[in-house]
């Protein structure tokens, strides 16, 4: 029986790494994707406390939707990883389905912890416009959510200049960390 168990746990081992191996192809192909789209946002990054990135993929059929999402947020200082996950609920009528990528950048150390130890939730149907607001000056392409914290929506199609952030929540991944 031990032999079993134990195959069966570096099975699953493997199946966690090769998660994560997706999860930081996924991210650094919206990144690379990204600095092609907006000027300045690699500087903004990389002069960040922290960034995260999650793809997402939505889907709305009538009455009610939802979708999920996983990523990766990255403390600039240390290199850690941490893995997260995203989920969504929305209500409403409609059809749709909605793939895109979000990423998350911290200026300051105390945000990214927050995010990463604590997670994140977006109530109400939110929907913020990209404009510049005067936290901690503009950063151009993002949308501004919290002092210090700006959020770039990338679609398939490039950069979105609305943001639509539902009721989401952001939290850490159990079976990846």
């Amino acid at each position: 029986g031990s032999l079993f168990i134990m195959l069966l746990s570096a099975t699953a081992m493997a199946d966690a790494e090769s998660d994560r191996a997706g999860i930081r192809e996924s991210a650094n192909a919206t990144l690379e994707k990204l600095y092609s789209t907006q000027a300045g946002s690699k500087a903004v990054v990389e002069g960040a406390a922290g960034y995260a990135v999650f793809s997402n993929w939505g889907m709305k059929i009538l009455l009610a939707g939802g979708g999920s999402g996983k990523g990766i947020a990255i403390n600039r200082k240390t290199g850690a990883e941490t893995f997260m996950k995203m989920a969504e609920i929305q209500a409403g009528l409609g059809f749709g389905v909605k793939s895109f990528n979000l990423v998350w950048v911290f200026q300051t150390q105390a945000a990214f912890d927050q995010f990463v130890n604590s997670g994140w939730e977006f109530g109400g149907q939110a929907t913020a416009a990209a404009q510049a607001d005067g936290q901690g000056g503009a950063v151009q392409g993002a949308v501004s959510v919290a002092p210090g914290v700006w959020l770039y929506q990338m679609t398939k199609n490039g950069l979105a200049l609305e943001l639509t952030v539902k009721s989401t929540k952001y939290y850490k991944d159990s079976d990846l960390n």
